[in-house]
């Protein structure tokens, strides 16, 4: 029983600001606020046993009490918010500060505790209560405002950053769900493409063959006429495919360029770009379109930028291509994916140099030579077959 109160439900605040990558150290440093309960001590430096006995025993129930509504499943969250209040209301007898905090943290929890309009109506009948009993206690009303204010700004503050992390959450299941779609659209187009094009090819391939076969004794002229068609119908559709795969390679960069702007606009950050509408090898193109992708990546999950920006350019006999940001920069440069980017580069004849300075951004550079051998492109899936080892 113990065991399972200690462990983190997978629907709890603590659980869903850990897949965020929040760490549950920066939950309980909201508890940091909790030695608020002691504020008395600064005021009232004269305490009776009331205000011994409250604190000793409120003190360690907000604590337990604000764990388990971090760590127990979401719905309940709501019990132990007004498990709080009415502890504020019991302390606030005899330790006012104590109370108001017990206040405090229940409206900031209230925040999670289902729909916003109800959020809101029981973040008001907590504190209008606690307005009451402030009265009939014949608070000073300029504590009494300004503790209300106090939780009010922190509730609606928790409330709004709960709805900014829900729409978050939204874009992100929509990038997951739009490459999804792009990737099986993509899948059955190749289908349909292989099918219409080699499907009529190898049938008329089978009947030559087992043509051929039938008359190899009979009519050894013929039969060398149907395997030289064999042969050629063989090469044709050989270049057909080729050609079919330089043009879904031909689109890779395109899509790269698009996947990239989705993946930082999505993580706010402004991107742009310019010169990718140009046509390039199949080689040289993959290459980039890698090479997009872990940039844009690195942006993305490391940065922290605000803008970054694409370009690409023919210069003379080389191709290059600019990635920049201006987020905090200091990257090291032995990661795997830019080792794997360094080494597709290097087997095209090219060079890759990046340049970050810690708080000023990263600029990274990759220049690839237009002429490519045979040899190259073999290099090529060499290097890619290694950096996926």
């Amino acid at each position: 029983m113990f065991d399972r109160l200690l462990r983190t439900a997978p629907d709890s605040i603590a659980s869903h600001k850990n897949r965020d990558g929040r760490a549950h150290i920066a939950i309980l440093l909201n508890l940091i606020w909790s030695l608020w309960f002691f504020g008395d001590v600064m005021y009232e430096p004269v305490f009776d046993a009331g205000w011994i006995a409250t604190t000793a025993i409120g003190f360690p129930t907000i604590i337990v009490l604000w764990y388990l509504a971090m760590t127990r499943p979401q719905r309940h969250v709501i019990f132990y918010c007004m498990a709080m209040a009415l502890l504020g209301y019991v302390v606030l007898l005899w330790n006012h500060s104590g109370g108001t905090t017990c206040i405090i943290y229940a409206c900031a929890l209230l925040a999670f505790a289902g729909s916003v309009r109800f959020s809101l109506g029981m973040m008001a009948a907590v504190l209008a209560i606690f307005v009451v009993e402030a009265a009939m206690r014949q608070w000073p009303w300029g504590i009494t405002v300004g503790m209300v204010f106090m939780a009010i700004a922190i509730g609606v503050a928790n409330l709004a950053r709960r709805l900014n992390e829900a729409k978050d959450a939204e874009l992100r299941l929509s990038h997951d769900e739009v490459r999804r779609l792009a990737a099986t659209a993509e899948r059955e187009r190749i289908g349909r493409d292989l099918h219409d094009l080699l499907g009529h090819t190898l049938s008329l391939i089978a009947l030559k063959s087992e043509l051929a076969g039938k008359l190899l004794t009979r009519d050894p002229v013929a039969a060398r006429r149907e395997i030289a068609d064999v042969e050629r119908i063989t090469r044709d559709a050989l270049a057909q495919v080729r050609s079919a795969v330089s043009g879904m390679r031909a689109a890779g960069l395109v899509g790269e360029i698009a996947s990239a702007r989705l993946l930082l606009e999505c993580a706010g950050v402004r991107f742009s770009y310019s010169g990718f509408e140009r046509e390039l090898p199949a080689a040289q193109e993959a290459c980039l379109a890698l090479a997009l992708r872990e940039a844009a990546t690195n942006i993305q999950r490391h940065a922290h930028a605000t803008n970054a920006e694409a370009h690409l350019a023919v210069d003379g006999d080389s191709v290059q291509l600019i990635v920049r940001d201006d987020g905090r920069g200091g990257i090291s440069a032995h990661g795997n994916g830019l080792i794997g980017m360094r080494e597709r580069v290097e087997a095209l004849g090219g060079s890759l140099w990046i340049e970050t300075t810690r708080g000023r951004g990263t600029t990274l550079t990759l220049r690839l030579p237009a002429a490519k051998t045979a040899a190259n492109v073999v290099s090529l899936a060499e290097a890619q077959r290694k950096a996926s080892a």
